[in-house]
């Protein structure tokens, strides 16, 4: 063979993406003289290292030479394969080294060394001193771990992009044994080549399964890979036959110490720590385990992973499999996992004394969540429910910050399936209330059986803890005494835990929220940003800017909510925190809707619906009443309508939080004319609900007892409104029922009054007019306009405009009882009423009307029986006498 012809391998398969890899591989080469390709059995080195090489042939005029050491068994026969790869003939009198080394000599050579590991000290010596004595050599290894020589630079090869590289591998190999191989739309490829790790050799292994099973069959055969995945091309080396021989050769390449680490990693899932490690071994000494650990990961059987904490190792699932069977053989799996369990469950405690840097410590636990769900199932599986317990309970600041309220509530839901001390029952109980309240479904019978049970324990800090839950869960019950939230919150701020001060406070402003009293609201939010801020805890304190965002909302301080949530959002986008950006987006839709922004609400209430079901809880119900709110805003009926249908779905699983929405959705079926299903909802929201949300239900239920007929029922409703939202300092939603009290009042200069109080109140708080009500609102200034002189029309209007927003309210209530106006005749119609009977003079059928009107044409029947009694005639005759009279 000449210098000039390569001896690469043939390879009967094409070669597979890799392509920042061989850049990445061809750029080391240029710059070093001495390259190792690391990493795990299978993981594609050799593959890489033939196809760069192949690829730098060219640049290589003293030859380009293969060497294969995997079938070398005796380290002293290195140099004479190495001679006999490079054509070398038998030298006389001297070392095989020595041949070697003189047949290279000067020349521009590259020399690939592949499958070192077993080999290193033989192969070290021989790459030495060649390097020291050819200036142009160049040397690419592949080895399961550094060679170990001066100069060398080491690069682990990757598994492949499981995104693309890994699946493209899986189908071309599929369809070498079966050419009209198609893979399946869904992800069961990719899953398979996820659960491979994106290794090479496991998948096209797998691949070459699909002769005889399907992907489904491949899937679930994973469990036991190291059954399946046999069956590798017969020309290969044993090794690369089947994955378990793989593994095989990598284990027998260990030390006994070594081992011993690997296979007790098997109790870890996703990565692990050096603590950990430490936690499994406890007798081994630190050191010792440190080297240990460090010579796995150089033989490429752990990963390492670097963070800005501290550094994180990790095993692949095959390399995992492996080690739990080794494990299992030892004898000492249990003991290990009650290590590893011991570990995790003290991680997980530690979190409720923390005062500084409380998110980074929160974020430390959950890169750890997979080891401590391990843990977690495994002391519930081996009966030690007690410390299944307290992990669970000791990850409450995990649940609440990060949202994972569904999670937390299935872990202490299946711990409180086992007997328990009281003491332990009693906080599993108050943590799993307070998740429950968060999602929307509060049992508030577990929440006061905390409550008994810690007062039972004798227990002050689980007692207060406990109270807290229980208030909480009677956020939504009007006829719950919440006195004690205060007090129970006094007492967690004595105790010294600063996360648990925040939680208590966000759960405070939560039942202030379910009570419509955004002042007090307000305190305990702003209280629990500040204590959150303090203590690192940028979760609580997105909770308590959520929070505050809300009273701000219900205060009608619209421009300041707005930038809340829209702050919010974009800094909870950037953490990837799902849950708060879905929430903050849903919110920031409500006040851009009260605000006028119609379309940009209901584009960011889309994108809240669209992550919703993934966080769960109330956020699905929450959006589709952020949606058809905005659509209600916008006039556009049947998008609101649909929205609600919509949101009775969501609600059914939320009960304890509809009614704060029935008022919303009472409207919409009001703007559709189906006034007895209204009336129905919205009865139930004012007996339902208190503060801002009960004068929000009062000024709905004005608006549909006007339309119904009913306007003494109106008025009541309306003052009521203006009554309880003074009593708590809500604006919002003041300017519609003042507009509302105008329509009803018989005096106009007080109409006026009303109307002008109302817009200065909107110039105020920003607070624009929904569409659906903007006709009405125009006919109603129209008419004031006509029937009055200007002067005194300006004049009232303006006086009303120096009103307060309380300086109004004390107005309208001192106007209580005056004349309404009338009940007869063609005022007494309402404008739908109206509408009705101007189409009937104009000898159009009832089924065009509702057409015309986006009502059934039962509603038109309605609204025509009360307009006979209001005009008093009998027939559709005389309706169409009215109507041509009125029109004169």
């Amino acid at each position: 063979m000449t210098p000039g012809t390569p001896n690469l391998p043939t390879q009967l398969t094409s070669f597979v993406g890799r392509g920042p890899q061989l850049a990445t591989v061809g750029a080391l080469v240029a710059d070093h003289r001495i390259v190792t390709l690391t990493g795990a059995g299978g993981v594609g080195k050799t593959r890489l290292a033939v196809e760069k090489a192949g690829e730098l042939s060219g640049e290589f005029p003293g030859g380009l030479w293969y060497v294969d050491l995997a079938s070398v068994v005796d380290p002293e026969q290195v140099p004479a394969v190495v001679m006999r790869a490079l054509g070398i003939p038998d030298p006389a009198g001297h070392s095989t080294t020595d041949a070697v080394i003189h047949f290279i000599g000067n020349r521009k050579t590259l020399v690939l060394l592949d499958n070192c590991e077993h080999l290193l000290d033989a192969t070290a010596a021989l790459v030495s001193a060649a390097l020291s004595r050819c200036p142009a050599l160049t040397v690419l290894a592949t080895s399961r771990e550094p060679i170990g020589v001066p100069g060398e630079v080491t690069w682990r090869v990757p598994s492949l992009s499981l995104t693309d590289e890994a699946i493209a591998l899986f189908k071309e190999r599929a369809r070498l044994v079966d050419p009209e191989f198609e893979a399946p739309e869904d992800n069961t490829v990719a899953d398979i080549c996820r659960r491979l790790d994106g290794v090479p050799l496991a998948i096209e292994l797998a691949a070459a399964r699909v002769r005889s099973l399907t992907l489904t069959d491949i899937l679930e055969g994973l469990r036991d890979r190291f059954r399946l995945l046999t069956g590798g091309a017969r020309t290969a080396v044993r090794r690369q036959q089947t994955l378990r021989a793989s593994v095989d050769w990598s284990y027998e390449l260990l030390t006994e110490p070594e081992r011993t680490i690997f296979r007790r990693l098997a109790v870890f899932v996703g990565g692990f720590d050096l603590a950990a490690v430490r936690s499994v071994s406890p007798d081994i000494d630190g050191d010792g385990i440190l080297e240990l650990l460090s010579s796995l990961v150089d033989k490429s059987l752990v990963t390492l992973q670097n963070h800005n904490v501290r550094t994180r190792y990790q095993l692949l699932e095959t390399m995992r499999q492996y080690a739990q069977e080794k494990l299992a053989e030892s004898g000492e799996a249990d003991r290990t996992r009650q290590h590893h369990r011991d570990h995790y469950a003290a991680l997980a405690a530690d979190l409720d004394a923390v005062r500084i840097a409380f998110a980074d410590r929160v974020d430390e636990v959950v890169r750890e969540l997979a080891n401590l769900r391990a843990a977690f199932e495994w002391s519930r599986e081996s009966g030690a429910a007690e410390s299944a317990v307290r992990i669970a309970s000791g990850l409450q600041p995990v649940w609440l910050g990060h949202a994972e309220f569904r999670e937390g509530r299935s872990w202490l839901d299946a711990a409180l399936e086992s007997p328990l001390p009281p003491a332990l029952r009693a906080r599993a109980l108050a943590d799993a209330a307070m998740l429950n309240v968060l999602v929307g479904v509060a049992d508030s019978a577990a929440a006061d059986e905390s409550a008994a049970v810690a007062r039972r324990v004798n227990d002050p800090e689980l007692v207060a803890w406990t109270l807290v839950a229980s208030a909480a869960s009677h956020a939504f019950d009007p006829a719950f005494d919440q006195t004690a939230f205060a007090e129970a919150v006094d007492a967690v701020r004595e105790q010294g835990k600063p996360w648990r001060l925040v939680a208590a406070l966000v759960l405070r402003a939560h039942v202030e929220y379910a009570a419509g009293r955004p002042d007090s609201m307000r305190l305990a939010a702003e209280e629990g940003r500040d204590l959150a801020e303090a203590i690192g805890d940028r979760y609580g304190s997105r909770a308590c800017r959520w929070q505050l965002g809300l009273a701000q909302m219900m205060s009608g301080d619209l421009v300041d909510g707005v930038a809340q949530f829209r702050q919010l959002r974009s800094e909870a986008d950037i953490a990837a925190d799902r849950g708060w950006a879905a929430g903050s987006a849903i919110c920031l839709s409500r006040l851009l809707t009260y605000s006028g922004d119609v379309a940009g609400a209901i584009d960011v209430a889309q994108q809240g619906l669209a992550v919703s079901p993934d966080v769960g809880g109330f956020l699905p119900g929450f959006a589709h009443a952020a949606l058809a709110t905005a659509h209600l805003a916008a006039g556009d009926v049947a998008a609101a309508a649909s929205a609600s249908d919509a949101w009775r779905g969501a609600a059914s699983a939320q009960p304890r939080t509809a009614s704060i929405h029935s008022a919303l959705i009472a409207s919409v079926l009001l703007a559709r004319g189906e006034l007895a299903a209204a009336r129905v909802m919205v009865d139930d929201a004012v007996a339902t609900t208190r503060g801002w949300h009960r004068a929000t239900a009062l000024a709905a239920r004005a608006h549909i007892a006007y339309e119904q007929g009913e306007f003494e029922q109106a008025g009541r409703d309306a003052h009521d409104a203006l009554a309880e939202a003074a009593a708590v300092h809500a604006w919002l939603g003041v300017a519609d029922a003042l507009e509302c009290l105008a329509v009803l009042t018989a005096d106009k200069r007080q109409a006026c009054r009303l109307l002008g109080a109302a817009t200065a109140l909107r110039a105020r708080t920003g607070e624009t007019r929904f569409a659906v009500y903007q006709a009405a609102y125009d006919e109603l200034v129209a008419k004031l306009r006509q029937e009055m002189p200007h002067h005194d029309f300006a004049g009232a209007w303006a006086e009303g405009q120096g009103f307060s927003a309380a300086e109004i309210i004390a107005y309208a209530q001192r106007g209580r009882g005056q004349r309404r106006r009338s009940t007869v005749g063609w005022d007494a119609l309402t404008p739908t009423e109206r509408d009705i009977v101007v189409l009937v003079g104009d000898g159009i059928a009832n089924k065009e009307i509702a057409a015309q009107l986006f009502i059934s044409p039962r509603t038109v029947q309605t609204h025509l029986t009360h307009a006979y009694a209001k005009l008093g005639v009998t027939s559709r005759a005389g309706i169409i006498r009215e109507a041509a009279r009125h029109r004169r």
